[in-house]
């Protein structure tokens, strides 16, 4: 009977569209910020707190760049403050999105079939695929955060890169089946389709307010790519998927601004 009763508590928590502790719940999942949460609550709530994504993208984006602006009061060269602050944002996620990019790059290339690409990236080595993958993306970030810097737009496009790419995230996670039935993104589980229209319309307008109407259009675009190629390389997504959509949507909008500043 109480194990009844709790299910039943948790399933209407589940229906529940916000929930208080979805951000600090989202927060703790996606960086390493030591935010105070109920666990049990978090777990349970699973991918109904997802529509937090893009909120966790706009205080990643804000730490990342107050780094760059404190570098800068140093008088040290946006080279190096970019260097930085890619590095802060690195420690501050755990580099999980980059560890997704690099695992996906070598299963999704290295396998020749479903079943090997899957177990290329359920392993916990890197490949050349994903050395090529982690170094030609941060080499791109780097170089796109330098030149948005000396344009002077750096804060606004970190912010509208990262509520994007996180509401990316989402959309995959609901629009496309699990590729495994193990892993993170099973264990979190898909969004409901008030959940997924909830993150878009919050990074939607992030994206809008700071980047504009065509380079949210890119983003859409790139989360739509990566999609598709997932779909057709495994038949489904997984926690690297989404982390390697993160950060490919996340350049897309970064080079987007870059080029549309130019």
């Amino acid at each position: 009977m109480k194990r009844a009763t709790r299910g039943r508590c948790l399933e209407k928590r589940n229906n529940i569209l916000i929930d208080p502790r979805d951000l600090a719940a989202a927060l703790g999942l996606l960086t390493r910020l030591p935010v105070p949460i109920e666990t049990t609550r978090a777990v349970a709530r699973g991918a109904a707190a997802a529509w937090a994504y893009p909120v966790v993208g706009i205080v990643v984006a804000v730490i990342i760049s107050a780094t760059v602006a404190v570098m800068l009061t140093l008088d040290l060269p946006a080279q190096i403050a970019a260097a930085l602050g890619l590095g802060a944002g690195v420690v501050l996620t755990g580099a999980m999105h980059e560890d997704g990019l690099a695992d996906t790059a070598d299963g999704l290339w290295g396998g020749w079939d479903r079943a090997r690409r899957l177990a290329i990236m359920k392993d916990s080595h890197i490949g050349t695929y994903g050395v090529i993958a982690l170094a030609l993306t941060l080499l791109i970030r780097w170089l796109a955060l330098t030149a948005l810097i000396a344009s002077g737009s750096h804060w606004a496009a970190l912010i509208g890169a990262a509520a994007l790419s996180r509401g990316g995230m989402v959309v995959l996670m609901g629009a496309m089946p699990n590729a495994r039935d193990t892993g993170l993104s099973h264990h979190v589980g898909r969004p409901s389709t008030a959940t997924i229209w909830l993150a878009v319309a919050i990074a939607g307008v992030i994206g809008l307010v700071t980047t504009g109407f065509g380079v949210v259009l890119m983003a859409a675009l790139a989360v739509l790519l990566c999609g598709m190629i997932a779909k057709a390389k495994i038949g489904g997504q997984t926690g690297d998927i989404l982390g390697a959509t993160q950060q490919m949507t996340e350049i897309t909008v970064l080079l987007a601004v870059v080029a549309a500043s130019a």
